[in-house]
């Protein structure tokens, strides 16, 4: 019976151990390559860190052809092709850098059928006759990278990447894959019907980023907010993005002036400064980039472990794959997002500018979604995945500060009364309005000039918050704010109004309950999360990274083209003695192992002759990284402290009165506890003929939504005692 030949998806497996060193795909990968073999349109919607890239190249090394990637930027072709020239793969680009010789060079090469990847820029790629000498060389797919780039919806559309559309006709049996990591169900209708792609599979996997931590506190001094971050990560690299130009090289200068190896970033840049202060970068010569959006897309450097974003972002897509450069190594990272209304309104002043009426209203209302992602009291992940549409399934994520910090509620009703009626009293009394900060004054009875010019220590509210901080009552003009009870102008001068709502509220006499300000910039240096690290042996993982550096160095690419840190890890864990444990190394495959492997190895058989070998408990496999932080069953801080009040003989009623906050609230932790394992008698939240008339309410119940039961026993119950009995019935069934 004659043997069916291999198909050359069947190859796949083989080769990404051979290559690059891997045992297993990643969640889709196999499937989106296994599709764009078989001759299929594909769109691979994959976060940061999925693995995109390796999407099309490993498929182009069993494809007969070139495959051709289209790709935004120069820095990342180059990259990419270092790291495939490092695992001995045939690839190479075409761009301004190169010299006319060397572009003739690569030329010839390319038509001697000697490349299997070929990186280009789109408006190289339709530029002159360079379409006519594509179509000689044998194109056997198409790669559209940074796929979100065609979309007017998407938050960097580029107009040359519409003219991809032509490659279609020139190519019309040639399957194309579009790639983003960033794309909403609107964009990803765009990329589908801008390529003209034919009845495309399209994968899309999660966007959750487990290994990232994300927090937002109120902007202060942000200079120094990013120094004390950084001064307490001394040994992370990391990305600081900022609004303009003259920011990035304003805190860079203060970085450096308080030793932190910093330098800048800016299209306003001359072009080889800008590629210098990229190159330390990438080589860990420099540890911290302070930059504008112009940073970063495409940059492969996987061990970036944080990146704050001083300034508020246009849209919610850039500051996700902003993020996204954190942590593509799979390590934990942390994203810090410094936030003041005052960001807001300078953007809302940049977007006057624009005049075309349709991108106006674009950017308006990414620039609200952005809003009200920084200023959401709920979960950051929930809120960033559900901008996707993907819903995240669970109440705590164990990595943002709306989850491991949840901020108190408390009756703030004096206070909000206070500022509206001194908002009401200056307009009234001069027939204009201030800002913010000069309420503040007011409030606080400040001995200012404008407080004299304006004779406002006469109104009635001067001076009646004065044993409160001025920044206090700032922070609370801006909950007023987004609570649409005062309205700031957009004139450039930023002063403040009650609206409807605010003059109503004030007269009704209705009770205030917000939410006390995110933690200061001093908790902020401390990270959120640290799951999903690698335990090793550091110092030899501290011997690794200088070999790595200086074989580097040798070969003129940064340190991540030698080894990863998750490879050095590995090593630094497991001692590999010899060639063949080294190939069990994760990101260790053949080539590297003949171009790298020795130097390790010796590196590692010195140390253990000096220093005795460390062992480590198993590191557990996890889809989900960020769950290992905090189990969903563990108390976070707040409820910590609501369980060791009642336990010290505090009442329910008494432990919301003094934390502000609802009774129902504790009664939440108090249930959170008895779910976890807290040893709580149910006699002190309810009798046993409450306890039997609930289990009978409860029978056939399904779901989570309690109303049908509080409602079957005709409201006698308390929501708390019911969501209480759910803990202990589940206690009783897990047997804990």
């Amino acid at each position: 019976m004659k043997a069916i030949a291999p198909s050359p998806a069947d190859r796949l497996p083989a080769l990404l151990k051979q290559i690059f060193g891997y045992d297993s795909f990643r969640p889709l990968q196999q499937e989106i390559m296994a599709a764009t073999l078989a001759g299929l349109d594909t769109v691979a919607i994959l976060p940061t860190g999925a693995g995109k890239s390796l999407c099309y190249q490993l498929p182009a090394l069993v494809r007969d052809g070139l495959t051709v990637v289209v790709s935004p930027l120069i820095a990342l072709m180059k990259d990419q092709v270092d790291q495939l020239h490092a695992a001995g793969v045939a690839a190479t680009f075409l761009n301004s850098t190169l010299e006319p010789a060397e572009m003739a060079a690569r030329h010839a090469d390319l038509d001697a059928g000697n490349f299997r990847l070929l990186y280009v820029a789109p408006e190289r790629l339709l530029a002159g006759d360079f379409p006519r000498k594509l179509a000689g060389w044998n194109v056997g797919a198409i790669a559209v990278d940074e796929a979100h780039c065609i979309s007017e919806w998407g938050h960097d559309f580029r107009p040359e990447y519409r003219q991809l559309a032509t490659l279609r006709e020139r190519f019309p049996g040639v399957p194309f894959i579009a790639l983003t990591a960033t794309a909403t169900p609107r964009v990803r209708e765009d990329i589908v019907g801008q390529l003209r792609l034919r009845e495309p599979q399209v994968f899309i996997s999660s966007f959750n980023r487990p290994n990232l931590s994300y927090r937002v506190i109120p902007k202060s001094k942000p200079e120094r907010q990013v120094w004390e971050f950084a001064a307490a990560r001394p040994q992370d690299a990391g990305i600081v993005y900022c609004q303009s130009r003259k920011s990035t090289e304003a805190l860079a200068a203060v970085l450096r002036a308080e030793g932190i190896s910093a330098v800048a970033y800016h299209a306003g840049m001359e072009a080889a400064e800008r590629s210098k202060n990229q190159d330390a970068f990438l080589r860990d010569e420099a540890r911290v980039v302070c930059a504008t959006v112009a940073f970063g897309m495409g940059i492969n450097k996987p061990n970036v472990r944080w990146v704050i974003h001083s300034d508020l972002p246009k849209n919610v897509e850039g500051y996700y794959q902003e993020t996204g450069r954190a942590g593509r190594d799979g390590l934990p990272a942390d994203c810090l997002l410094l936030y003041s209304r005052g960001d807001v309104m300078k953007q809302l002043r940049f977007l006057d500018e624009i005049t075309d009426e349709q991108a106006h209203a674009i950017a308006k209302s990414q620039l609200d979604q952005m809003t009200e992602y920084a200023e959401d009291e709920g979960c950051r992940r929930g809120h960033l995945l559900g901008y996707f549409g993907e819903a995240w399934p669970h109440d705590n994520c164990g990595g943002c500060d709306s989850c491991l910090s949840p901020r108190e509620t408390y009756d703030a009703t004096l206070d909000c009364r206070k500022f509206l009626s001194c908002v009401f009293r200056i307009r009234q009394h001069g027939g204009f309005t201030t800002g913010l900060q000069h309420v503040a004054d007011v409030l606080c009875g400040a001995n200012t000039e404008k407080i004299r010019r304006w004779k406002h220590e006469t109104l009635s509210t001067y001076g009646i918050g004065s044993d409160t901080p001025r920044a206090e009552w700032v922070a609370l003009g801006r909950q007023l704010l987004r609570l649409d009870l005062i309205r700031q102008s957009q004139d450039g001068f930023s002063t403040v109004a009650l609206t409807e709502a605010g003059r109503t509220a004030l007269k009704d006499g209705r009770p205030f309950l917000l939410v006390r300000p995110p933690a200061s910039t001093r908790d902020s240096a401390t990270a959120i999360a640290k799951a999903g690290d690698i335990p090793c042996d550091e110092g030899l993982f501290a011997a690794l990274r200088a070999v790595r550096k200086n074989l580097a160095d040798a070969r003129d690419v940064p340190s991540y083209v030698v080894f990863s840190d998750v490879s050095l890890r590995h090593m630094a864990r497991e001692y590999p003695s010899d060639p063949a444990a080294m190939l069990h190394i994760p990101g260790v495959g053949e080539r590297k192992l003949a171009d790298f492997g020795t130097p390790m190895l010796e590196t590692i058989a010195v140390w253990i002759d000096t220093h005795p070998q460390q062992t480590f408990a198993a590191i557990r496999a996890s889809a989900e990284p960020v769950r290992k932080m905090k189990s969903e069953n563990e108390l976070n801080g707040t409820a910590l402290a609501t369980l060791e009040r009642y336990k010290s003989g505090v009442s329910i009623d008494q432990i919301a009165k003094e934390r502000g906050l609802a009774a129902s609230t504790v009664e939440s932790h108090l249930a959170k506890a008895v779910e976890g394992g807290e040893k709580l008698d149910p006699r002190a939240f309810y009798s046993a003929d409450e306890e039997a008339e609930m289990r009978i309410a409860f029978e056939g119940h399904e779901g989570l939504a309690l109303k049908p039961v509080f409602e079957k026993l005709g409201e006698r119950v308390s929501y708390g005692s019911l969501r209480l009995f759910q803990a202990f019935e589940s206690r009783a069934t897990s047997g804990t």
